[in-house]
């Protein structure tokens, strides 16, 4: 029996999957600068200087996921949405933030899954 792939067989990286990527991490940036306005302001908002070490880090390591993810590997199309999801969480819970950055990315996350990684799936080690 022949097995028919409706896939794109090609490990090269197309115009869909690097503006797919870009939009990611445009807005993850865009988490990052209201993280850093927060950080800015955390005397008038009395809030902990712990929290900025948790959330910075959680945002470097959100980068890191999408780099990961730009060079084909598995461990990030795993940590980058799990780092976005508990970003939104300690803003929405710490802060009582709901951040549009974090659901709009998350939503870009899944059409990017379905148009740029699903297809390369058997590229990503």
């Amino acid at each position: 029996m022949e097995e028919y792939s409706y896939f794109d067989e090609d490990p090269k990286k197309g115009w869909g999957f690097i503006l797919a990527f870009a939009a990611l991490m445009l807005f993850t940036i865009m988490g990052l600068g209201i993280d850093v306005d927060e950080y800015l302001q955390h005397e008038f908002l009395q809030i902990p200087r712990w929290y900025f070490f948790v959330i910075f880090s959680i945002d470097v390591l959100m980068m890191i996921g999408l780099v990961l993810m730009f060079f084909y590997r598995k461990i990030g199309i795993f940590m980058f949405p799990a780092l976005l999801v508990l970003h939104f969480f300690m803003h929405n819970y710490y802060l009582s933030t709901f951040l549009y950055t974090d659901v709009t990315n998350l939503f870009l996350f899944t059409g990017f899954g379905m148009l740029a990684i699903i297809p390369k799936w058997k590229f990503f080690r």
